[in-house]
């Protein structure tokens, strides 16, 4: 009993010696005017810690632990002592910014014995996390469903291994390119932190795991996106990319204060998601004739409407990549660039120096032929853009309105005069998405008598007789258990439901008038485009969604 006692009690000295020494570091780092740092708490990033070979560090009692492009970070015990400046003066001549860090003795030791990992990590680009085609290979083939990403999360948090950090991110990143996710969520609760997917547009639970290792994780990953590791009050966001196979996927961070931790959200910036085709977008066939007139002409404004996550972008993306050419000159200004599209000037906005207005307006002095705006937000922006579409260009853009009617009372509340908006306005296009049933596992039934009620409704609503579907009495759902190719979803991919607006005698005669959303949509029922609801029941019937998705995604009562 009494050597238990000692025992607890050296362990308690222990304890209380290592809390005065990183007291003192967090005390002398003020003094010194640097930020300080707990490297045991810190994803120590393989490449930074090559910079410094390890009988040098340990020397100069200095370690590298964070490397984003040029930018490292250097712990120091003794910022002051001539060997750590010999050593900053070493990393600027190889042309490193360094930033530097006070740590204690404790936490120098905790990365010193990383150096004995180097041999298990592969170097990698900096602001990159490079996944090996061979151990990419091997997750994708283990990795049928969500259940096997969480076995495969626990087992890495299970290892002892310093670089299980790195396993863990191996495995998250490799899971979500394997199920099609377009973000990953990170969303610490009061015990745990709960890990979640949004696959096409749903987001689902993976599994739960620690707060210690999410404390890693976050780090690793602020470590990566060039993010700041000791702020955790403050929203920050950051990118990095995933090289895979050659080719480089991006990432977004966004990170947010929460009441347990920071909540981390990474969006997935697949190049293959947005590279859909005009004819892949899910546009019904008179729908698209009429489109890929109106993307040919010389001038005017062609708008997207709908809220975030509906699909605009790829859409924008999809006009520009049908008519870019080696004639044709294409600016773009968004906000912030998400994919990279060879042939086109693509500027990213900045809230202080290149906002959407400033940057249009730069932008029609380059001589554009065709101009994407991102977002129309406010009336500056809508009045230039609605000025280059009346001098000569042709202008594609966003609003946040619920349907293609809507675009011409908000144009309206922004300050455009309707007799404008005739001239301007050549087409105003809504869109939301749904989920694809798996064409391998649905599941074909006949309509209850409330869906038939519904169905029948909305297919009488249809001004072009011809889109009716010739059985309207059969309707298909999600498999239970999914199969394979779904991932035991029973849905597989997304596809747009639209409906469009085109500029005609009726519709430049209302808008004299300031008209409703109401007024609007009526006087364009003559052009036969079928509603958002009318599109939807059509897929529907098709089998290419169930009509519990279409009710998840758009008001079925909202057309009639």
């Amino acid at each position: 009993m009494v050597v238990f006692a000692d025992a607890e009690q050296e362990k308690r000295i222990d304890f209380l010696r290592k809390r005065e020494e990183e007291e003192l570091a967090q005390v002398l780092s003020r003094k010194y005017g640097v930020e300080y740092v707990d490297l045991s708490l810190v994803a120590v990033n393989t490449d930074a810690l090559r910079l410094i070979p390890e009988a040098e560090a340990i020397a100069s009692e200095a370690v590298v632990f964070g490397r984003v492009g040029k930018r490292v970070s250097l712990a120091a015990r003794a910022p002051e002592n001539p060997k750590i400046k010999a050593l900053i003066a070493k990393l600027a001549e190889l042309g490193y910014e360094v930033v530097v860090f006070m740590t204690s003795q404790e936490s120098l030791k905790h990365a010193f014995a990383r150096y004995a990992d180097l041999s298990y990590a592969t170097e990698t680009k900096a602001g990159v996390f490079e996944l090996s085609n061979t151990e990419l290979e091997e997750l994708l083939a283990k990795v049928k469903g969500l259940e096997d990403i969480g076995k495969l999360i626990n087992e890495a948090i299970t290892l002892k291994h310093a670089y299980r950090i790195t396993r863990i991110l191996e495995v998250i990143l490799a899971g979500g390119l394997a199920t099609g996710a377009s973000d990953v969520h990170f969303e610490p609760e009061e015990e745990k932190v709960r890990l979640r997917y949004r696959l096409d547009g749903v987001l689902l639970d993976v599994l739960t795991f620690d707060p210690d290792t999410y404390r890693l994780v976050l780090s690793r990953l602020k470590l990566l996106s060039g993010l700041k590791l000791n702020i955790g009050n403050e929203a920050q966001d950051g990118r990095f990319s995933i090289k895979i196979k050659g080719s480089e996927i991006e990432l977004r961070t966004s990170i947010l204060p929460g009441n347990y931790a920071e909540t981390l959200v990474l969006r997935i910036l697949n190049p293959a998601s947005i590279g859909v085709t005009l004819e892949e977008l899910g546009l019904s066939p008179k729908l698209l004739a009429h489109i890929e007139k109106e993307i040919t002409k010389p001038n005017g404004m062609i708008l997207t409407t709908g809220p975030t996550g509906s699909g605009k972008t790829t859409t924008l993306y999809a006009f520009l990549r049908k008519i870019n050419s080696s004639s044709t000159k294409i600016i773009t200004i968004e906000d912030p660039i998400e994919y990279h599209l060879a042939g086109l000037v693509q500027t990213q906005v900045d809230k202080k120096n290149y906002t959407f207005a400033s940057g249009l307006r730069s932008a029609l002095r380059q001589d554009p032929d065709i101009i994407m705006v991102g977002e129309i937000r406010d009336g500056e922006v809508a009045e230039t853009a609605i000025n280059a579409a009346l001098t000569g260009h042709l202008v594609f853009s966003t609003l946040h309105t619920n349907d293609a009617a809507g675009s011409f009372p908000r144009l309206i509340d922004l300050g455009i005069s309707e007799k404008v908006l005739s001239s301007a306005v050549n087409t105003a296009l809504a869109q939301r998405l749904v989920r694809k049933l798996c064409g391998h596992c649905r599941v074909e039934r006949p309509a209850t008598p409330e869906e038939q009620t519904t169905i029948d409704r909305t297919l009488a609503a249809i001004v072009d007789r011809t889109l009716v579907p010739a059985k309207t009495n059969v309707v298909y759902d999600a498999h239970a258990d999914g199969c394979t190719e779904c991932h035991g979803r029973g849905y597989k991919g997304r596809i747009g439901i639209f409906e469009g607006i085109f500029m005609d005698s009726a519709i430049e005669t209302i808008l004299r008038s300031k008209p409703s959303e109401r007024e609007v949509a009526i006087a364009a029922r003559p052009q036969g485009i079928p509603t958002m609801q009318e599109d939807g029941i059509i897929k529907v019937l098709s089998g290419v969604t169930s009509l519990e998705e279409l009710t998840r995604v758009v008001d079925l009562a909202a057309g009639l």
